[in-house]
């Protein structure tokens, strides 16, 4: 063959160009394996995504669940404690998460063993890790409570009783669980930056401080952003976090819409009213979607 026929496309004997080889349709037995293959997924889909959804949307549909809701002064508390939970705990989490990122690109084999104890809290399941935390903090038989008695000789304050302390240990909970995982993804963007940037910082005489602020951080603001929209969106769900460390303690103020829509469909029998509660969250949930949606279609994850 020819350089010319390798080039120009293959001519039928009819004079007409045949269609470029990756087109292709499936025939006989290849569409039945691929019917076989697709199926299953199809099937878990509509039944364990789809369905759901749905039957959710149709179940909170009732202007009526709203104004009932809008009503109980517990849910406009609970919306706060969202707000709260969902700003504080995400922001500082990434910030921490940040600036623990360049303490681990360190070189040594001590920095590579306290990586691994970090990683613990993420590698564990959540129900030890928040059930732990709950019984630290639980009345005054808790470990930090019986700590504080036993040091001061005086009564611990009780964290779970005030609803300002069950907060903070709520946030706080939840940075410890989900830090670490953060941490890594940040570690893997900082190690995908080449060092040439980093030398030619330190030859124009750039500190460490003025390096993270003028090379790192631009570099990784694409990474940074998307990582928080979609932590932000995990946590408007996140329902372990505050039912197992304060359970809505004291009497359900540091209740989220997670935790609040769970008690309304199982232990108050009102499971359109839980529904409801969980789908009012998304005039919250869906510009957030819009915005790591247009972000990733922009310029994708990359530095």
């Amino acid at each position: 063959m020819s350089s010319v026929q390798q080039v120009l496309p293959l001519q039928t004997p009819a004079g007409q160009a045949r269609s470029p080889r990756g087109h292709f349709s499936l025939q006989g037995s290849d569409t039945a394996w691929a019917i076989a293959f697709v199926v299953p997924y199809a099937a878990v889909f509509l039944a364990f995504v789809a369905y759901p959804v749905v039957f959710g949307l149709w179940m909170g549909s009732r202007p009526t669940f709203y104004t009932l809701l809008f009503s109980d002064p517990r849910y406009i508390d609970t919306l706060v404690n969202t707000l709260l939970f969902v700003c504080i705990g995400v922001n500082v989490k990434m910030f921490l998460a940040f600036v623990i990122s360049g303490f681990f690109m360190q070189r040594g084999w001590w920095v590579r063993a306290l990586l691994v104890v970090f990683l613990l809290p993420w590698a564990l399941p959540a129900l030890s890790v928040f059930l732990s935390i709950h019984y630290m903090l639980v009345s005054q038989w808790g470990l930090l409570d019986s700590l504080w008695s036993a040091v001061t000789g005086a009564d611990g304050p009780l964290f779970l009783v005030s609803r300002g302390m069950a907060m903070a240990a709520n946030i706080l909970a939840y940075i410890w669980k989900w830090l670490p995982f953060w941490t890594l993804i940040f570690l893997s963007a900082r190690m995908a930056i080449p060092k040439e940037i980093y030398e030619a910082a330190a030859i124009d005489g750039a500190n460490g401080i003025q390096q993270t602020v003028h090379v790192t951080f631009p570099l990784m603001a694409n990474v940074y952003l998307v990582a928080t929209l979609l932590s932000t969106l995990w946590t408007f769900g996140d329902f372990p976090t505050v039912y197992f460390v304060s359970s809505g303690a004291p009497a359900r103020t540091t209740d989220v819409l997670a935790t609040y829509g769970f008690r309304q469909a199982f232990t108050f029998g009102h499971p359109e009213l839980g529904t409801a509660a969980m789908i009012s969250a998304l005039p919250l949930v869906i510009p957030v979607v819009i915005l790591l949606i247009r972000r990733l279609h922009r310029t994708g994850v990359q530095l």
